[in-house]
C-alpha cells in the first residue's frame, strides 16, 4: 500500500539532541518560528512543520475532504507520523495557537511520548464553532486573501509590524495558503474543546501568554494554567504570534525545556 506523504517540515540542530517539535498557528508556516528557532536549535533537534495547505504541505494530506470533517486529532496524527518517520519516540512540543492545540491533543492521547508541552498564545477552546465555520465558508468562497486586511490587528501587538520584513513574510504565507487546507483547519478549530480534559495532562507544561494577544487573550492562558496540574504561566509583551519579544519568548522556552529535561533525567535515575 502506498504510504501517505508527510507534512512538509524542516529539521535543525544536533542530530543526537532531544527532539523539540514546533507547531505553527493557523495561516502561517514554519517561518512563524524563525525569531526563536536558532537559539532553540543550539540544545535541541528542532522539527518545524507546516499544516496542510500551508507552506509546503499540500491540502490533499487531509483524509476527509468534506467540509466540517477535519479535527485537531487528524492534524495531530499527521504530526505523530512525522515524528515516527524520524525515528523518535519521546519528544518535547511547543505550539502557537492551533499548533498548541495539536500539542495538547498529543499530550492527552499520547502522554508516554510527550516529554514536555509549551502552549504559546493558545487555548483550550478557541471560541464558538460558528465563528470558525463562517471563516471556513468565507475562505472556500473567496480565498485567504479575503482575510489579509484584518489579520495584522489580530496577529501583532502593533499592526505596523505588518510593514516589516517579518510581517510581510507572515502575510505572504497567509495569502498563498490553499483555501482547502486553511478551511479544514478552521473546521478543526470549530470542533476543538478540551476544557474538561486539561486535568488529564501530565507532561510538564508552560503556558506562555501574550499580554497584547486579542485572539487568545489572558483569560485563555489562565484557564490553561489553572486546568493543567503544575503548569507555569509566563506573560510576555507580545501579540498573538509572539514575535515582538523573541529574546523573552526564547528564554522562557529554554528555561522550561531545561527544567523538563532535568526532571526526566531524574526520573530515569530513580
Amino acid at each position: 500500500m502506498k504510504r501517505r506523504p508527510l507534512l512538509h517540515h524542516r529539521v535543525l540542530g544536533p542530530i543526537d539532541a532531544p527532539l523539540l517539535v514546533l507547531g505553527p498557528s493557523l495561516g502561517t508556516s514554519t517561518t512563524v518560528w524563525d525569531p526563536h528557532v536558532a537559539v532553540l536549535a543550539e540544545s535541541h533537534r528542532v522539527l518545524c512543520y507546516d499544516l496542510p495547505g500551508h507552506g509546503g504541505s499540500p491540502s490533499d494530506l487531509i483524509r476527509a475532504h468534506e467540509p466540517g470533517r477535519t479535527t485537531v486529532g487528524d492534524l495531530a496524527d499527521m504530526v505523530l507520523e512525522l515524528i515516527t518517520h524520524h525515528g523518535r519516540d519521546r519528544f518535547h512540543y511547543a505550539g502557537i495557537s492551533l499548533g498548541g492545540g495539536v500539542g495538547t491533543h498529543l499530550a492527552l492521547h499520547h502522554p508516554d511520548r510527550v516529554a514536555s508541552l509549551a502552549l504559546v498564545c493558545s487555548s483550550a477552546y478557541f471560541g464558538p464553532p460558528q465563528f470558525w465555520q463562517e471563516r471556513a465558508d468565507l475562505v472556500r468562497r473567496a480565498g485567504t486573501g479575503a482575510l489579509l486586511e484584518a489579520m495584522p490587528g489580530r496577529w501583532f501587538a502593533d499592526p505596523g509590524t505588518a510593514a516589516t520584513s517579518l510581517g510581510k513574510t507572515f502575510l505572504q504565507d497567509l495569502a498563498t495558503a490553499d483555501p482547502i487546507g486553511y478551511a479544514a483547519c478552521c473546521d478543526a478549530l470549530a470542533a476543538y474543546d478540551v476544557r474538561r480534559d486539561l486535568r488529564r495532562i501530565t507532561a510538564p507544561t508552560l503556558v506562555l501568554n501574550g499580554s497584547q494577544d486579542t485572539v487568545t487573550p489572558p483569560p485563555h492562558a489562565r484557564e490553561l494554567a489553572e486546568g493543567i496540574s503544575g503548569a507555569k504561566l509566563v506573560t510576555v509583551d507580545t501579540g498573538h504570534l509572539a514575535v515582538e519579544e523573541p529574546q523573552a519568548v526564547g528564554a522562557a522556552l529554554l528555561a522550561h525545556l531545561r527544567m523538563a529535561g532535568g526532571a526526566e533525567d531524574a526520573d530515569r535515575s530513580s
